[in-house]
């Protein structure tokens, strides 16, 4: 009898991270960390305490919005319960194109924004029980198909002006040499990461000088501020994170979408003396012609990526030479298999991939994807950095480790996405214990 998903389990999970201003920016200024959270149960048995073998994944969100998430993943329960339990690349391959082709649901993107965002989840989701069912992490999962599996995964509908199937098949058989070199390396030495934990604009200057201070002396070689709500202000933190840290230490600046583009220009030319390594969303995230103009027009280089709605965005992106990195997230677009697309459209543009993280549970996704292009696309991690952000790891059954500044590689099997069932409970909204408690105060505060 064959192994199928039995039951499809959808949570809104939010936590009160506005309360610390914990996540602020300048366009972001009170978030509450959320996930819009599936499982995926099955009635496979073999997990190492014997207990049945689900798949978990999630959408990040901050706070208002996570119900309508929510929504969006349930409304692809017919595609996944009674399924066979995903195993290979071929049933992943089909799970990814069902989801993302279905007429009527793709015409509310088309594949992108929040219907997009929830088939990744469910496709997150099943790379996670595929890999658990083979007992390795995802990024070894992957890494141990062969080209010919990797390509099969990728949806190349709209690439083949930038990047064919030959020209993919090509990039992993160049990599595929120095696979087993690589996965020891890794193994050894971990992925280097920077962090964005000193740089919440929010946080008093004092918090910014002793955070930035702590980060450096735990081996991180990069750290990042956010940006975009008071020149004055900006240049007055960036100066003081530049004298806390020393000339030798990376300092990106991140802007959340917050300027046009002639103020872009002003704003990091003002910035320019201070030696940031990156502007990070500098403007719009659909505006492949502004980046372009704003890294022409001064002399920061410019990443961008994280709000990036699909492959097809990244392809201009790269083909405009609107980016100097490549910011890739675990679950913005479709999943695992557009993630791979992407990585693909990198590498044949040489430009490195660096993945935004932080949020709740991104750090422990896109590390897998960072590791795999490693060991398996790009052979390379110069230049290459994972963002960190020491946030709400506690709550996952398999946390990010990070080590002298650098992400452990995970070997528990799966996507590292499994949240702990006393977490879940205590943050569903609006009826856990948390926002109930946080309610009873509100209303007394009246």
């Amino acid at each position: 009898m064959s192994q199928t998903v039995t039951d499809f389990e959808v949570h809104d999970i939010r936590f009160p991270t506005s309360e610390q201003l914990d996540g602020s920016d300048a366009m972001n200024p009170d978030p509450d960390y959320s996930a819009a959270y599936v499982v995926l149960r099955t009635s496979s048995v073999g997990g190492a305490d014997g207990t049945d073998i689900e798949g978990h994944g999630f959408c990040f969100t901050i706070g208002r919005g996570n119900e309508v998430m929510a929504a969006a993943i349930e409304a692809l329960r017919p595609y996944a319960v009674g399924r066979p339990v995903p195993r290979t690349a071929a049933d992943l391959a089909a799970l990814h194109r069902e989801l993302t082709h279905d007429s009527q649901l793709r015409w509310l993107g088309p594949e992108k924004g929040v219907m997009h965002m929830a088939a990744g989840a469910v496709v997150n989701a099943a790379w996670d029980l595929a890999a658990k069912q083979a007992g390795r992490p995802v990024w070894q999962f992957l890494a141990e198909m062969t080209p010919e599996e990797l390509v099969s995964l990728v949806d190349f509908r709209y690439l083949t002006d930038a990047l064919t199937p030959d020209e993919a098949l090509a990039i992993l058989r160049a990599a595929e040499p120095g696979r087993a070199e690589r996965t020891e390396r890794l193994r050894a030495q971990g992925y280097p990461a920077y962090t964005t934990s000193p740089g919440w604009l929010g946080y008093t200057d004092d918090k910014l000088v002793r955070l930035a201070k702590e980060a450096v002396a735990d081996g991180f070689t990069q750290i990042k501020l956010k940006v975009g709500g008071n020149l004055g202000d900006d240049v007055r933190r960036l100066a003081l994170a530049r004298e806390a840290v020393g000339p030798d230490v990376r300092i990106a600046v991140d802007a959340n979408q917050r300027w046009d583009v002639a103020e872009a220009v002003k704003w990091m030319t003002a910035l320019a003396p201070y030696d940031p390594h990156w502007i990070e969303e500098p403007t719009s995230p659909d505006d492949i012609l502004g980046h372009a103009a704003v890294r022409s027009g001064q002399p920061v280089k410019v990443a961008t990526g994280e709000h990036v709605a699909n492959r097809v965005v990244f392809k201009q992106l790269l083909q405009a030479g609107a980016v100097d990195f490549v910011q890739i997230d675990a679950a913005r677009v479709a999943g695992v298999n557009e993630n791979l697309a992407i990585l693909l459209l990198a590498a044949k543009y040489g430009v490195p991939v660096c993945p935004h993280a932080g949020g709740v549970g991104l750090c422990e996704l896109v590390q897998h994807l960072s590791m795999f292009d490693y060991v398996a696309v790009s052979g390379s991690w110069e230049n290459r950095v994972i963002e960190y952000v020491d946030h709400l790891h506690e709550h996952f059954a398999d946390p990010t480790v990070i080590e002298s500044g650098r992400y452990a590689a995970p070997s528990s099997p799966g996507f590292s996405a499994r949240m702990l069932p006393e977490s879940i409970a205590a943050h569903r909204y609006p009826e856990g214990p948390v926002w109930q408690a946080r309610r009873i105060s509100e209303e007394a505060d009246r």
